[in-house]
Order: structure tokens, then sequence, then C-alpha cells
């Protein structure tokens, strides 16, 4: 997958807002790796910021949602993770900000 598909994918993660926090989550650390095979089956790696969200098919509903406009993108798989575990040292300086965070 090139750059730009690649920037393209995470553009569209970034409208995927986690509900609890109201930040996108591509700023809050939590997409740790996005990879495509070349039939188009596009791998999301990611975590969430709690083992026990409730929420959790939610989002990865979203994900597959917000990736549906882009055409090389055929399937997506999301792939939730709990290791390396996510703390608030994995948020972007924006999240950190929007959040009053230090």
């Amino acid at each position: 997958m090139d750059e730009a598909l690649k920037d393209n994918i995470y553009g569209a993660l970034e409208t995927v807002i986690d509900p609890e926090l109201g930040i996108d989550i591509v700023n809050l650390g939590l997409v740790y790796d996005v990879e495509m095979d070349e039939e188009g089956l596009t791998k999301i790696t990611m975590t969430l910021t709690s083992m026990g969200c409730p929420l959790a098919g939610v989002i990865v509903q979203k994900v597959k949602n917000a990736l549906a406009d882009i055409p090389e993108v055929k399937e997506v798989e999301v792939d939730i993770v709990w290791n390396p575990p996510w703390n608030r040292h994995n948020m972007s300086r924006i999240a950190k900000i929007a959040l009053g965070i230090q």
C-alpha cells in the first residue's frame, strides 16, 4: 500500500469519534497499524481505552463505515488487541489539549 492510500485511510479513521471521550481514534492513539493486501482486505489493528468498553461494537462498526467510501478498500477486518495496553501517552498533542491533559 502506498503512502497516499495509507494517509487516506488514516484520514477516514480520524472521523471515527470515541463516544465516551469525544476525540477521534487516531488522535487518541488507539490505531496501532493499518495493512492492506492485494485484494483490498484492510486490517486495522487497534485497541480501546479499556478492556470492558461497552461501546466496542459501535466503534468497530464506525471504523468499517468510515472506510466504506475508499475504493481500494474492499473488506475491513478490525483486530482489537490489548498488548501493548493503551495509556494517555499514546494520545497526540491535539487530543491531550482537547482533554486538558498535560
